[in-house]
């Protein structure tokens, strides 16, 4: 089972929020999540996000590789 930690959209048409999650490779993009790591949103004035840092390195350390938009959300 190979695990990524990727983002799975929530919220109306033109609303558009992120949840960051852990999931298994091959699942839907708004399948069942192993767990949820936090939230991003992006508005008008910048964006806003949230993530529980302490269970992402969790899941890097045991082996979770995280998307690229993921990785880009986290170094902006």
């Amino acid at each position: 089972m190979s695990v990524v930690i990727r983002l799975t959209k929530v919220g109306k048409r033109g609303e558009a929020k992120y949840r960051i999650v852990v999931k298994e490779k091959r699942s839907k993009r708004d399948g069942a999540a192993i767990e949820t790591l936090g939230w991003f949103e992006k508005t008008e004035n910048g964006q806003k996000k949230n993530i529980n840092q302490e269970r992402f390195n969790y899941w890097i350390s045991k082996g979770a590789k995280p998307t690229p938009a993921v990785e880009k959300l986290l170094n902006a």
